[in-house]
């Protein structure tokens, strides 16, 4: 088996990984999954991806070329988080250690592009995917909720060492809230961070940009986040066929 970067030429190959695996890991219908495999995987939507240098694509083949499974990853900041966002494997496949050595193989490209840690996600109702951070001692931080296709889902955040402590912060109305620096979001600018009312993560109150530290932070219907201060705003995000 041989582990490199992705290529153009690989799209038709990612496309049916990636519509087998979330076939068989996800209670999503077919309809939704094959929307959101041609919006996230399309030549175009491809090409931007693997044109992304903070972006990183590994694909895993076998001795005869066969597209086994592939990983998606990106650098949130140099010196800060790096997200593995998907991490597919023919379900055929399973088993055999490539969901493992595409996980070491992406997390050792992310520290290689100046990742400080690895932070992975993955939704909730996937039983297989949640269990396989948990046995590589990953500790779940959080929870976002995210829009596939119309509807609400949950995503449960892991991070590969015990999260830092929520710190407390003053708003310009005398408010206390507490900034989360183990849930930051890619943005033009610098990262976002995810804000709560209180020190448990258990209400999610909004954003706090790292580039002018304010906390004038807006979200629109799509789940673009913007500054109205400096005007940093949120980067493309798996979910969001908008931004492609």
């Amino acid at each position: 088996m041989e582990i490199r970067t992705a290529e153009s030429a690989d799209a038709d190959s990612i496309r049916e990984v990636a519509r087998r695996s979330m076939e068989a890991s996800y209670t999503l219908s077919p309809q939704t999954i094959e929307g959101a495999v041609a919006q996230w995987y399309d030549d175009e939507a491809l090409s931007e991806k693997l044109d992304d240098e903070d972006l990183v694509m590994l694909v895993a083949e076998d001795d005869d070329g066969a597209l086994l499974g592939f990983s998606e990853a990106v650098l949130i900041e140099d010196g800060g988080d790096g997200d593995l966002n998907w991490l597919h494997v023919d379900p055929d496949y399973r088993g055999d250690g490539i969901a493992r050595t595409l996980f070491e193989s992406t997390r050792e490209r992310l520290s290689d592009m100046g990742a400080s840690r690895m932070r992975g996600r993955v939704l909730r109702d996937n039983t297989a995917g949640n269990d396989f951070y948990e046995y590589f001692g990953f500790a779940k931080v959080g929870d976002d909720k995210v829009d596939i296709d119309g509807s609400d889902y949950v995503e449960n955040v892991y991070v590969e060492d015990e999260p830092e402590e929520l710190e407390a912060i003053t708003n310009d109305e005398g408010r206390e809230l507490f900034v989360d620096y183990n849930d930051s979001e890619r943005a033009t600018l610098a990262p976002f961070l995810a804000v709560y009312t209180g020190p448990t993560r258990d209400d999610r109150w909004g954003y706090y940009c790292t580039n002018c530290e304010s906390l004038d932070v807006a979200v629109d219907t799509m789940g673009r986040v913007e500054c109205n201060e400096c005007g940093n705003v949120s980067k493309a995000t798996r979910w969001d066929a908008a931004y492609m």
